[in-house]
């Protein structure tokens, strides 16, 4: 899950301690070097300003009066650590809903806009969490529990978009278990080979060279070492689980053919040029092992 921080607060507090007023337009009277550092150190404060408030902040510049009345207010709200509270509410409660909500959407939902994770439900837990009242759970708790929810509903979401995905590759997997040479290992991967090797086999712990070349069920190509020149080397429990199967069934020195269902793989989760729930094939010829 995204984190999201609030440093654009203590910017925007900075910038308007540079400002002083008596409406919305104050007029500068530079009748002395105190007024003149004034004006000037308040122009220089505001480089990047307008951009920032633009793209970081979302501010429609149609309604830049709107922004100077509140920036006077709170610029000449002094010490006043109720006024400062209210202002600091809003800024995070914009962040929230600029920022925040808009993330966490299209992490769940990706491009449905249509879809949304409830406000009322966010600030009730944002409260509780700020407030140290009415929590219904730990923060530890409701990390992990986020974790767990968020994973669900994007597992959820993705396969209504790619659920023929998830069905192609499980009807290429139930016909290829029935090709001559194929076998199946307990986890569902299979694999055929196609040179035997005779050295010593790989525990997921170990650190395996490996040449290989991965494609979809429909032949593309997304990655090769072959093309890249040179074998790749990394813990054998540091990849795909089918990956991680196949390497601790497999002598030093084989090559082989290795057919991975697609919650052994990537699952729900698109990388690069795969989509959600794609079953895959890799050609795998295993080197050496890193002593």
């Amino acid at each position: 899950m995204k984190k999201f921080t609030f440093a654009a607060i203590a910017l925007i507090a900075a910038l308007a301690a540079s400002f002083t007023s008596c409406g919305n337009s104050p007029k500068a009277n530079l009748k002395n070097d105190i007024d003149t550092v004034s004006y000037t150190i308040g122009m220089v404060q505001t480089q990047g300003l307008k951009e920032y408030l633009v793209n970081q902040l979302g501010v429609d510049t149609t309604y830049m009066d709107a922004f100077i009345k509140g920036l006077n207010e709170g610029a000449n709200a002094g010490d006043n650590k109720k006024t400062a509270a209210y202002y600091a509410g809003i800024q995070i409660g914009q962040q929230i809903s600029n920022q925040m909500v808009k993330g966490l959407n299209h992490e769940l939902f990706g491009e449905d806009s249509t879809k949304t994770i409830s406000m009322k439900n966010f600030l009730a837990g944002f409260i509780a969490g700020t407030t140290g009242k009415n929590q219904l759970m730990t923060i530890d708790q409701a990390s992990e529990l986020a974790q767990t929810k968020m994973q669900i509903i994007k597992a959820r979401e993705a396969e209504k978009q790619y659920g023929e995905n998830k069905a192609a590759g499980e009807k290429f997997l139930a016909e290829n278990a029935k090709k001559e040479g194929v076998k199946v290992l307990p986890s569902g991967v299979q694999y055929k080979v196609i040179k035997e090797g005779s050295g010593e086999i790989p525990a997921d712990s170990s650190t395996v060279i490996v040449n290989y070349e991965g494609k979809t069920i429909d032949g593309t190509v997304f990655d090769s070492s072959y093309k890249r020149g040179e074998p790749a080397t990394f813990p054998a429990n540091r990849v795909i689980k089918g990956w991680t199967e196949a390497l601790v069934h497999m002598p030093v020195g084989s090559v082989w053919e290795v057919y991975i269902p697609q919650e052994l793989a990537y699952g729900e989760r698109s990388t690069g040029q795969l989509k959600p729930f794609s079953a895959l094939v890799f050609k795998i010829e295993l080197v050496g092992i890193k002593k």
